[in-house]
């Protein structure tokens, strides 16, 4: 038997701001809940989501945001994962799945487990699909540890050996992402002359140190290039 998915991130304060806007109480919302979706869910219920003491399940969500007249992403707090950024959608696993060319047991497999295997032709379809920024893409398909190591050995390295397998990851422009890896090869570089311009000793273990500290966060001063 497969555990339950977890609960999405429910925007309580959302969720009761668009119930007073449209005039409603509690109970008026339960009973939309269980006219329109057959879902027997109490008033009670409905003030426990709004006091973030409870969330709906994914049922819920759905057929809360038909009775609120929004959509579910209207009601979630931020999305993370592949799950809640398809929820926030409103779309089912199966048209997802279809639209980025998969078999529907498969994507279930990859959103469940939280890794992502698709290819390159998959992977931009389901950024399509979602709306995905390129960041928003690296979080969902887990693949930041891959970013990161890419990203330094392009600063360290030859740059140009790592667009194509940094292609792969994110859906942006070829010439702008050479722009960018080149630079994180400069500013790299000069933090390394720099050190080494004042003749540190290269068996200093404190030599270095600047460039050691820009790799450490190589990938935050790569999206403050690519300005996403």
């Amino acid at each position: 038997m497969h555990p339950s998915p977890p609960t999405p991130p429910f925007n309580a304060l959302a969720a009761r701001r668009l119930r007073e806007a449209l005039g409603m109480g509690p109970a008026h919302v339960a009973y939309g809940l269980r006219a329109q979706y057959g879902l027997a869910v109490p008033p009670e219920t409905v003030m426990a989501w709004e006091r973030g003491t409870a969330a709906p399940t994914s049922q819920e969500l759905t057929a809360l945001a038909g009775v609120l007249w929004c959509s579910p992403g209207e009601l979630l707090a931020a999305a993370t994962t592949l799950r809640e950024h398809r929820i926030a959608r409103a779309m089912a696993p199966e048209d997802l799945a279809r639209r980025i060319g998969l078999d529907v047991k498969a994507y279930l497999r990859m959103e469940e487990s939280g890794r992502w295997r698709g290819n390159e032709r998959q992977t931009a379809a389901l950024a399509t699909a979602l709306a995905l920024g390129p960041r928003e893409l690296l979080t969902v398909t887990g693949r930041h540890e891959q970013l990161a190591d890419l990203l330094r050995s392009a600063a360290t390295t030859r740059w140009q050996a790592y667009v194509r397998p940094l292609a792969k990851l994110l859906p942006l422009d070829r010439g702008r992402l050479e722009q960018v890896l080149q630079q994180l090869h400069a500013d790299y570089q000069a933090r390394m002359v720099s050190t080494n311009s004042w003749g540190v000793d290269l068996t200093d273990s404190s030599d270095g140190q600047a460039g050691k500290e820009y790799l450490e966060r190589i990938d935050e001063h790569f999206w403050a290039l690519v300005q996403y």
